[in-house]
């Protein structure tokens, strides 16, 4: 199985080629220099992998939620391939390619699932809680909410103690979203804010997907945003008065 996977979501750009389980990747920290670096790293990506865009049983991409900007980056990118190529797509929860990539690069966490969290801005954050044993399927479902109410939740399905006097908190914690005061207060078992969302995670998991039957049309590729204000918002700011 042959996949190419793509990821623009967050401040960081990344191509990974999937090869039967073996994986090549680059990646840049470039927050508003995707678009320049994307078709080199693809190029560069397929090359050091002997292959070709035709070659590949399906292409992959990062599917949100994250950066409005980055997410429209990666779609229309992965489209474009796709229909060139005539392949079809695997999208993937960046917050599970998140969890995902956490758990690789710390391989001493445990079973317990890992809550990845992204900086939404406007005081919320991006989130989902995935486990170790089915990381394509989330245990909480991909959500925006303020750090209060993920902490509200978290209590409510038994993941935090509310008013104990020690121990630690049921999951392992990833991402830049636990910046947040709310949630920096709560206690995990580790903490990983500098994880980030890698396309060779997304291939992982995309090879899992596509295993599952699960892949879409370039056509039918749609970002998650989670919220639709996101775009008004946007909007609003650059119309003229």
């Amino acid at each position: 199985m042959k996949i190419l996977a793509v990821d623009t979501t967050s401040g960081a750009c990344s191509v990974a080629l999937y090869v039967d389980g073996q994986v090549v990747e680059q990646f840049f920290r470039a927050e508003r220099d995707h678009t320049r670096r994307l078709l080199p790293m693809l190029e560069a990506v397929l090359a050091e992998g002997q292959s070709s865009l035709g070659q590949m049983d399906a292409l992959a991409v990062s599917q949100g939620p994250g950066s409005f900007t980055g997410l429209r980056i990666a779609i229309s990118s992965v489209q474009g391939l796709a229909f060139s190529a005539d392949k079809p797509v695997v999208p993937v929860s960046s917050l599970a390619a998140l969890a995902l990539g956490a758990r690789r690069t710390h391989p001493e966490w445990g079973e317990a699932p890992v809550l990845a969290a992204l900086d939404a801005r406007t005081q919320e954050v991006y989130w989902g809680l995935y486990p170790q044993e089915n990381p394509t399927s989330a245990l909480i479902a991909d959500a925006v909410s303020s750090p209060q109410q993920v902490v509200s939740v978290l209590r409510t399905t038994g993941h935090v103690q509310e008013g104990r006097s020690s121990g630690r908190d049921s999951f392992y914690a990833a991402g830049p979203g636990w910046e947040y005061p709310e949630l920096a207060a709560l206690s995990p078992l580790a903490v990983s804010r500098e994880s980030a969302i890698h396309a060779q995670d997304i291939a992982v998991l995309a090879a899992n997907l596509w295993g599952l039957g699960i892949q879409v049309s370039a056509e039918e590729l749609e970002p998650a945003y989670l919220r639709n204000e996101v775009t008004w918002k946007k909007r609003e700011r650059i119309r003229p008065h």
